[in-house]
């Protein structure tokens, strides 16, 4: 179910400001940028930027690790019934990319997305 590890995703107070910080210390433009999330593609795996809000908030425990699925409401229905708890519910976060996160029974969140923008350069 589990293809691979994808988007590390982090929540941020100023999305421009932190757009501009993280194409400086990458060297490169995001290929993913609009105002609800920006992403950059980091050897094969995706560093994404998203503002921050009243559930998700930035710093210490601010990054949810999503990995990537095929189909992500069936992935979330399966974690789900293997025991995980709904944390964020499948939604479309904008251009056709799904994510939603479940916690798993030690407590921890993990995120599920489907992304058809993101290629893997692996």
């Amino acid at each position: 179910m589990l293809k691979g590890l994808r988007t590390a995703i982090c929540f941020v107070d100023d999305i421009q400001k932190a757009k501009e910080w993280y194409t400086k210390i990458l060297g490169k433009e995001p290929y993913f940028n609009e105002p609800f999330y920006v992403g950059f593609n980091v050897g094969g795996f995706e560093l994404g930027l998203h503002p921050a809000s009243d559930k998700s908030k930035p710093g210490k425990g601010g990054i949810v690790a999503y990995w990537g699925v095929d189909n992500a409401k069936d992935s979330y229905q399966k974690l789900i019934d293997l025991g995980a708890k709904g944390s964020q519910p499948i939604e479309d976060v904008g251009s056709n990319i799904l994510i939603g996160s479940v916690i798993d029974p030690f407590g921890n969140e993990l995120g599920v997305i489907e992304n058809p923008h993101f290629k893997f350069e692996g």
